[in-house]
Order: C-alpha cells, then structure tokens, then sequence
C-alpha cells in the first residue's frame, strides 16, 4: 500500500523590530521584498536578514537592526 504524499505551499513572514509584515508580493525575491519596504521602514535597507525558519505553514524572514554596529 503506497503512502500518499501531501504538499504544502509556505506563505513568507517578514518581521522587523517585532513588527509582523506580510509579504507584499510571493514573486519577489527577499532582496526585492527588503527594497520595497525600505521607503516604510528605512532602518530595513542596513539591517541583516535572518531566516527562513519554518514555523507551522509559514517560512519567516526577521529583519535585525544594525544599530551599535560599526565598520
């Protein structure tokens, strides 16, 4: 007896500064997605990108301020 496989789409979760932001468009790449927000939220542009992580049915991509960070 042969197991049926079942597939999942994963929707993008993007957070910044504990701030849930949803993917303004899936075929964007991430750096198009950081490039798009950027104007909202500017400290975006030099934050570093962690992620994804797989949480339930969501990949999420967390945005970390740069702040303190020199060089």
């Amino acid at each position: 007896m042969a197991t049926a496989l079942k597939t999942e789409v994963l929707l993008r979760e993007f957070f910044f500064n504990g701030v849930r932001i949803p993917d303004p468009a899936p075929e964007m790449t991430v750096d198009e997605v950081r490039d798009f927000l950027t104007p909202t939220y500017p400290e975006i542009a030099t934050a570093t990108l962690t992620g994804p992580d797989a949480t339930g049915t969501a990949l999420r991509y967390t945005f970390d301020r740069a702040i303190g960070s020199k060089g």
